[in-house]
């Protein structure tokens, strides 16, 4: 073997075993979603209470998505919030929600940008549909979502607990301004 294939063969083996560690380091235990969802009860305007981080969130305020049923079978998505203060200019992103066969509708695909999808799984979901706790499987998204555009500190408390069970960073929870809707 001359040494060209042994520097490949080297930096593959140190590429698979950065793959195998990380792959290990970051799995978690699966993610239960509510048994069923009622789309058409699900659909209309969910206020963002608390969040996971997210890069094109920065700065948001006032946060809103608005969920439409579609008739050609998805779920049409329109995201609002005010950059940098409840004052400031709206901003809107729009895109689509697919449902996910066999999860009951429990677990959707999201895409703002074709051809890149996320997970938008129903992690908690009120009877009456008053609020819900949507993340994803490999725990770097996390939403507190409302009718209304705050809850009690005792439901919130609660939400954070459950997320905590479930293996999602709460520490890293940030609650959401929603001051230009009070």
């Amino acid at each position: 073997m001359n040494r060209k294939t042994k520097l490949l063969l080297g930096a593959g083996s140190l590429m698979l075993g950065a793959f195998v560690i990380n792959s290990c380091s970051n799995s978690h235990p699966p993610l239960e979603t509510v048994p069923h969802v009622d789309l058409d009860r699900y659909m209309g305007i969910w206020y963002e209470i608390a969040a996971l981080p997210q890069r094109y969130e920065k700065g948001c305020h006032c946060v809103i998505a608005e969920y439409k049923l579609n008739p050609e079978g998805y779920v049409n998505v329109i995201n609002s919030c005010r950059k940098g203060g409840p004052n400031k200019k709206l901003d809107q992103a729009e895109g689509k929600a697919f449902l996910v066969e066999g999860s009951n509708n429990s677990k959707l695909k999201v895409q703002f940008f074709w051809p890149f999808k996320g997970d938008y799984w129903i992690l908690e979901l009120a009877p009456d549909y008053s609020y819900a706790m949507v993340g994803s499987p490999d725990r770097e998204s996390l939403w507190f979502l409302s009718r209304s555009p705050a809850i009690s500190e005792e439901l919130y408390n609660r939400l954070v607990k459950q997320a905590k069970s479930k293996g999602f960073p709460v520490e890293k929870l940030r609650m959401t301004d929603q001051s230009c809707f009070k």
